[in-house]
């Protein structure tokens, strides 16, 4: 059986395409990485193509409509909840993504699926830098205390979270005998929380710091 030249083509740049971003995935670790996403934007290149092959004349989108229908589901797979949150959304989004990058590609349209691909490959690495700048500006950090009991104690420590630039929520205080426990959710700039936990390491009242 003879292929037509146009649809192994786009099974080579769906190769490419799927591939590129799956190894962006694979250099940091997710769970969805270079044999996933290229295989995703592959089948989805091949579904789209069999939609126009075998499908109804007038209803030729039909088989390719139900790509974004399926891949959700793949896309919840990786989705997690993790100690700090909820984890794998990024990934799920690039399945998300990859998928309707190969309808793309079996549609035709391979050029804007090419330079689209090159867009998200860039956001995805400049993002990840500005990502790391902004947390370094803002961080939430959760802090605990224990020390002796003293008359205005959890305050004299709030007051030390507004010397260091912190904006602070206590969550939690509670005294046993002679010793209290006060427990905060704390949010600022990365350099201001090294100074604060500086601080509090070196204080001979502090009897437990968690940070």
């Amino acid at each position: 059986m003879h292929l037509p030249q146009d649809i192994i083509l786009k099974i080579f740049l769906s190769l490419l395409v799927g591939g590129a971003i799956g190894a962006e995935r694979e250099y940091h670790s997710k769970s969805a990485g270079f044999r996933t996403l290229t295989l995703i934007c592959i089948g989805a290149t091949l579904f789209t193509v069999f939609s126009q092959l075998i499908g109804d004349p007038g209803n030729r989108d039909r088989i390719a409509s139900n790509i974004a229908t399926g891949i959700g589901f793949v896309g919840a797979g990786v989705i997690f909840k993790g100690d700090f949150g909820v984890n794998g959304i990024t990934t799920a989004a690039m399945i998300w993504a990859t998928a309707a990058l190969g309808m793309g590609i079996g549609a035709g349209y391979e050029l804007v699926s090419v330079i689209s691909a090159i867009i998200i490959l860039v956001m995805l690495f400049v993002f990840a830098k500005l990502e790391i700048w902004i947390d370094e500006l803002n961080q939430v950090r959760n802090y605990k205390i224990v020390c002796e009991y003293q008359d205005e104690t959890m305050h004299r420590y709030e007051a030390c979270f507004k010397k260091f630039n912190l904006k602070f929520k206590r969550s939690k205080e509670a005294k046993v005998g002679n010793m209290i426990t006060g427990e905060w959710s704390v949010k600022g700039c990365e350099d201001d929380h090294k100074a604060f936990a500086e601080y509090i390491l070196h204080d001979p009242l502090v009897k437990e710091f968690e940070f």
